[in-house]
């Protein structure tokens, strides 16, 4: 019986663990002595949380808050990967404003990257590109794990995560 094996590689991140992420970075500027009677916050970009917006006083300020906010990501698991940090402050009025978008899905250019991984270092393992997915399957589990670690190790500049086993 050749049962194929078989798990999708994908660009995501858990909304829940980034919202609590989010709220618990609130919660410690509203303590910290060093942001009391400023205007340092922290709130989502729009309703589908897509995006974070950050107001401060200062550039290191925003700096600060976002140190504190990826403490936060990596206590509870979420991939730093996620924010998107090439855009730069902005000035407005006394206080400074900061965007930060969300890195979600994976387009084709970022799936024929993790294609070429695989296929180089596991050539028996077949990667197919679906939409904004890789599905990875192979006659061994073994082989699954082993590309699962590979990429794991691999320095992509976008977060990966492994669903729909079978």
């Amino acid at each position: 019986m050749a049962k194929d094996f078989s798990f999708d590689v994908v660009s995501d991140y858990d909304v829940a663990e980034v919202t609590n992420s989010v709220d618990q970075t609130s919660r410690e500027l509203m303590q910290r002595y060093d942001f009391k009677g400023t205007s340092a916050s922290i709130e989502f970009a729009d309703k589908e949380k897509k995006g974070l917006n950050l107001t401060g006083d200062t550039d290191y300020q925003l700096k600060s808050i976002v140190d504190v906010l990826q403490s936060k990501l990596i206590k509870r698991g979420q991939s730093l990967k996620i924010l998107d940090l090439s855009a730069t402050p902005v000035q407005g009025g006394k206080e400074m404003r900061w965007s930060i978008p969300f890195i979600k899905g994976l387009d084709q250019e970022k799936a024929k990257k993790v294609t070429k991984v695989i296929r180089e270092n596991f050539p028996k393992a077949k990667s197919q590109i679906q939409g904004e997915e890789v599905r990875v399957s192979s006659a061994s589990k073994d082989d699954l794990q082993g590309i699962m670690n590979l990429l794991k190790t691999q320095e992509f500049d976008f977060p990966l995560d492994f669903t729909n086993f079978r």
